[in-house]
């Protein structure tokens, strides 16, 4: 399969995007980088550079695995809207109707309204810890019990959020199968991806990156502040929590995935393909068309991220309107694209209209804030479109 996927490889292409990404190790001070983009359904680029382990001297390859965070929200969601389109979700439905438990403490908000971070439940559980938060039981018994906050306002469900949509799936598949496994057989098995882990298994450990952490906390997740009780310092985005043998292992189905970019760009490219890709549909066009549509209030100041989260109906990123003090830049300028963005930096796209696909995986944090002239990966993503001949 993987022979079948590099057919289209574009040498020149690779080589120019290679070249940006040795730009970002060198001026930016990235440590290990990989960049997949499909085209038109083909894998046109697959390239990296860069060291894995600092401490071994491993260096990046194309099997290289990395944390990639809040990317892993964009599968998370995808898994819903499968769901949907097979008639098992009704978006307009409260959670309650699928998770009755949910509905204690007055928590009456819609399925829509937990894929665009409306639900009223950004706050992780008073004493989560790293295993806690490796226990799915725990974390939906604790969820169920916990009083909404900014309900049916923005308010961003930084890790909470994968629980909530993951046991929305969980409760309406008629197996009920984990949700680790749902998007091992619903989503990655029917196009061919290899890599994308939402719960590794041990024989792909030693391919995982080493986490290279943010030089300090970014400003929404100061002590006190609603970032810092969506993610506690002691279950945050690092390298001692998400390093950690039982995170890696566990169905963190917000911010634990562990992917490649060739695995990440294939499951974009099936968005930018109107949700089919190789004769497989996972997805109507017009259902991936509706993930482009804003959400209700799209310039609301979210408490939790401290500016407006530009999220759309279906639960991803959209680009019409670019994230304030957050660097998003590589996505391009067509206000069509489709994205998610991870703590530190990882970042995919489908671009519907280019039927562009790209994924940038690595594993130094950096601080997103960043005008985009500070965005290493600003290079890369024009790098992709001017050997692909897409305008920026």
């Amino acid at each position: 399969m993987k022979a079948a996927h590099h057919e289209a490889i574009d040498p020149k292409a690779n080589d120019l995007v290679r070249e940006a990404i040795a730009y970002s190790i060198r001026v930016h001070g990235e440590v290990g980088v990989q960049v997949a983009a499909y085209l038109n359904g083909r894998l046109v680029i697959d390239t990296w550079d860069g060291i894995a382990d600092p401490a071994t001297g491993r260096r990046v390859d194309g099997d290289t695995l990395f944390n990639v965070f809040s990317v892993t929200k964009a599968v998370t969601a995808v898994a819903v809207h499968i769901q949907a389109e097979r008639g098992l979700v009704d978006y307009d439905a409260p959670v309650s109707r699928y998770w009755p438990e949910f509905g204690a403490k007055g928590k009456n908000g819609t399925v829509r309204h937990a894929l665009t971070h409306r639900l009223g439940v950004p706050f992780m559980p008073e004493g989560v810890t790293p295993e806690t938060m490796c226990d799915w039981n725990w974390m939906v018994r604790e969820l169920t019990g916990m009083d909404p906050q900014y309900a049916k306002k923005s308010a961003y469900h930084a890790i909470t959020l994968g629980w909530i949509l993951g046991e929305i799936v969980r409760r309406t598949d008629p197996q009920h199968r984990d949700f680790g496994t749902f998007v091992q057989e619903e989503i990655c098995a029917p196009l061919a991806i290899g890599d994308l882990w939402i719960g590794i298994p041990d024989a792909v450990e030693p391919r995982v990156a080493t986490l290279i952490d943010y030089p300090s906390l970014p400003p929404y997740r100061q002590p006190g502040s609603p970032g810092y009780r969506s993610q506690p310092t002691n279950i945050g985005t690092c390298a001692a929590v998400y390093g950690r043998p039982d995170v890696r292992r566990a169905c963190i189905a917000a911010a634990g995935g562990i992917f490649n970019a060739r695995s990440t760009a294939r499951f974009f490219a099936m968005l930018a393909n109107g949700g089919e890709l190789d004769g497989v549909r996972l997805l109507s066009e017009a259902r991936v068309r509706s993930l482009g549509q804003p959400r209700p209030n799209p310039d609301e100041v979210d408490p939790v991220l401290m500016f407006p989260l530009q999220v759309g109906m279906g639960g991803l990123r959209i680009n019409d309107r670019p994230e304030p003090r957050m660097s998003t830049a590589s996505v391009g300028t067509n206000p069509r694209v489709i994205y998610h963005p991870g703590a530190g930096g990882s970042i995919a796209w489908a671009d519907p209209d280019a039927r562009l696909a790209v994924a940038i995986c690595h594993n130094r944090m950096f601080d997103t804030y960043v005008s985009a002239d500070k965005d290493p990966f600003v290079p890369i993503g024009n790098a992709v479109r001017k050997a692909l001949g897409i305008p920026t």
